[in-house]
């Protein structure tokens, strides 16, 4: 990271670190799996794509089933969500024939896995949402948002201060510095409570977001948000690092762990209800899960099984909907526009 500025915003330096196109941590690194730094749903268990699957053919069913649609992974990461997906959506031949599968992928590192993985399958990628082409849309973020930067700020004596990061070889730190509520509450189109000591949100998140909004608003369909967060009013730092599956400092391995946060799952409710959209439901993941069907489907593919494979199915579906586990730290929200009245999952 260039030490040319004596200081930068924490989303620019989260940026540098993650996404540098030379040597950001997402554009070198394969982070998943137990040889990376952190395990995702997919890659836990397809019982969990199965479900998105269900989900998103229910969807499409509530649409009249129409016969373009473009479901959109948004960061696809290894590629596993969206291939057991594919291959799940074959048990629908109508649903399969009119969706085209996109991934959204800003990694070129990541794209090449993703190339590899999915070689035999019809798949598009794209760099920016403005590529994609008319029909109905379902967008599936899961822990995409969490992967943005994100700025903070901070109410100190009655002013705010924005957080930013001063820049040294040996001992890079945060600091504080004078900002202007006011910039933030127009972007979020509604004014800060007074009872908020603490501001953290994602201007990539809140861009995409706006994007992703016009495409629902005129093109009908959804977006499937799935990721670790709060449903809290009140936001609080939820800043870490993660390297090896831990949470470690957030200066030691810059640019070789995951800087990441909880989404605030209100935060965004208050904006999609700005942007004239609807929250169709924000629940936990273990019960979008559960009233999926997963447990009954863990039943049927586990009933002739030996008990090692058996074992081995309910020890990951535990992982996925255990209330310590994923379960309960996962929240899931659907998002579309005003005319939808759709409460699978809920």
């Amino acid at each position: 990271m260039s030490n040319r500025k004596k200081f930068v915003s924490l989303d620019d330096f989260i940026n540098q670190a993650l996404y540098n196109p030379k040597d950001g941590y997402y554009m070198k690194n394969n982070p998943f799996g137990s040889k990376g730094d952190f395990i995702t749903a997919p890659n836990i268990s397809i019982l969990f794509s199965e479900m998105l699957a269900i989900w998103s053919v229910s969807f499409w069913q509530n649409l009249k089933s129409p016969n373009n649609i473009n479901l959109i992974d948004l960061g696809a990461g290894n590629g596993q969500m969206i291939y057991d997906l594919i291959n799940s959506f074959k048990n629908f031949p109508k649903f399969y024939n009119s969706c085209n599968f996109i991934i959204l992928e800003k990694s070129p590192y990541l794209k090449k896995i993703q190339k590899k993985k999915l070689k035999k399958l019809k798949v598009k990628w794209i760099n920016s949402l403005k590529n994609i082409k008319k029909g109905n849309n379902i967008f599936i973020a899961n822990e995409f948002f969490d992967a943005l930067p994100i700025k903070q700020f901070t109410k100190i004596n009655n002013k705010w201060f924005e957080r930013f990061v001063k820049l040294d070889k040996n001992n890079n730190r945060f600091i504080n510095i004078n900002s202007n509520i006011k910039k933030i509450e127009k972007k979020f189109g509604f004014r800060i409570s007074s009872n908020q000591k603490f501001i953290e949100y994602s201007p990539k998140a809140l861009d995409y977001i706006k994007i992703i909004s016009k495409k629902i608003n005129n093109q009908n369909g959804a977006l499937l948000i799935i990721d670790y967060g709060d449903l809290e009013n009140t936001m609080k730092n939820t800043l870490m690092t993660i390297r090896k599956h831990k949470v470690s400092e957030i200066f030691k391995e810059i640019k070789n762990s995951d800087i990441t946060y909880k989404v605030n799952f209100n935060l965004l409710k208050k904006i999609i209800n700005i942007l004239k959209l609807r929250c169709q439901g924000i629940t936990t993941q273990r019960n979008f899960l559960m009233n999926l069907g997963i447990q009954e489907r863990a039943e049927i593919i586990s009933k002739n099984l030996p008990f090692s494979k058996k074992a081995d199915i309910y020890y990951r579906l535990n992982r996925l909907i255990g209330k310590n586990q994923m379960g309960d730290l996962f929240k899931v929200m659907v998002i579309t526009d005003k005319k939808i009245n759709f409460k699978v999952g809920f």
